[in-house]
């Protein structure tokens, strides 16, 4: 599974920068190392199971990071609670954090996925953290936002509010295997329906 002590013990956050503003209403911070980034695809490739699901409207060649490592998922639900949601309230002080709906390696590869529809999703935040720069093309873009994560490092978080003003697509992949994360945070109660996506 790679490196299993860093998976386990989640040894990988960084800290070399603050949360800021990239775009409208898009926040850009610092989250992992580019070697912790390494180790969850292997972790992912190693669990394998990368395949859209049936009722999955917006089907992406995906797997859970609880099925890689429920241990992993709970310490990335308790980080995201504990550093990002801090960081993201001085743009939208009052949403509170409810835990994380899913999060998923999602894998781009010619012949396989190589895009990904304009769609919004049904959390209350979502965010994406770029995992390899090892392709090209397959940019995330948010067209209303005219940003696109092309520039952010890996490791770096993007984090937006999810349901109405950001829908956003993954662009053609050209070359090479793109493997990013993805984090949808849970709606509170009221609000939360169906699975979403």
């Amino acid at each position: 599974m790679g490196n299993l002590e860093a998976i386990l013990g989640y040894q990988g956050a960084a800290n070399n920068g603050p949360a800021r503003l990239v775009a409208p209403e898009v926040v850009q911070m610092p989250f992992w190392t580019p070697e912790f980034c390494a180790t969850v695809i292997r972790a992912a490739q190693a669990a394998g199971g990368f395949s859209p699901q049936d009722d999955d409207p917006v089907p992406g060649y995906e797997v859970s990071l609880a099925a890689i490592s429920p241990r992993l998922f709970e310490a990335v639900e308790n980080d995201i609670g504990a550093r990002m949601w801090p960081a993201i309230q001085q743009w939208w002080p009052y949403v509170d954090y409810h835990g994380l709906r899913d999060v998923f390696v999602i894998r781009y590869a010619l012949g396989e996925q190589e895009e990904l529809r304009m769609h919004h999703d049904v959390a209350q935040v979502s965010a994406s953290i770029k995992l390899n720069n090892e392709y090209e093309g397959a940019e995330l873009e948010f067209p209303r936002q005219d940003f696109t994560n092309a520039d952010v490092p890996v490791g770096d978080l993007l984090v937006w509010p999810s349901l109405v003003t950001h829908p956003h697509a993954s662009r053609p992949l050209k070359s090479g295997v793109k493997y990013s994360l993805t984090i949808w945070c849970e709606l509170p109660m009221a609000l939360d329906g169906a699975r979403s996506y």
